[in-house]
């Protein structure tokens, strides 16, 4: 059985992951309707990843024998002033998700916890390339400025992206 501590902190992370999710599909839903249809697309894939992050904490807690404690989501914003400031937003979510995460590994450390802290690393490693992506985005779009096509070939670019199913979801399929 789960320690007290961690299922808690495990059911707050599963409500944070859902609430990302409604964010980031949000984004998606003002780009979608800007005329941005692939800055939306790569934002409907976070949508889904976040989805997955929720569903794997939830796979966890339930293989524990702890209980999932659905909460209700916080409103999100709904608009941004550009794909720029969107994808700073973005980065300033995801160094919020790295912070929440790392105080759970704290916790499952100080609870000699292990098998959790096991299961944290992968979303360690999750969380450094989602704060990377998000930089990287910044970067580029700090690049493009005010040039339009660059804009429409960024947007071209992003179209591209397809949903992976994440390694701890696809060793359950």
């Amino acid at each position: 059985m789960i320690n007290r501590k961690i299922e808690d902190a495990i059911n707050a992370q599963i409500n944070a992951e859902f609430w990302s999710a409604y964010l980031y599909l949000s984004m998606a839903m003002q780009f979608e309707a800007d005329g941005y249809a692939g800055i939306a697309n790569w934002y409907r894939i976070q949508f889904k990843e976040e989805q997955a992050h929720a569903e794997i904490f939830i796979n966890y807690l339930v293989s524990r024998g702890g209980r999932v404690m659905l909460k209700a989501i916080d409103e999100v914003p709904t608009t941004w002033a550009s794909p720029l400031a969107a994808f700073e937003a973005t980065l300033a979510h995801e160094e919020k998700v790295t912070s929440l995460i790392n105080s759970i590994y704290a916790l499952a450390e100080a609870e000699n916890d292990y098998a959790t802290r096991g299961k944290l690393d992968w979303f360690i490693s999750e969380q450094v390339e989602e704060e990377e992506t998000a930089n990287n985005m910044i970067d580029r779009l700090k690049l493009i400025g005010d040039n339009g096509m660059a804009l429409y070939m960024f947007d071209q670019e992003l179209a591209q992206r397809v949903y992976n199913v994440p390694a701890p979801l696809a060793a359950k399929a």
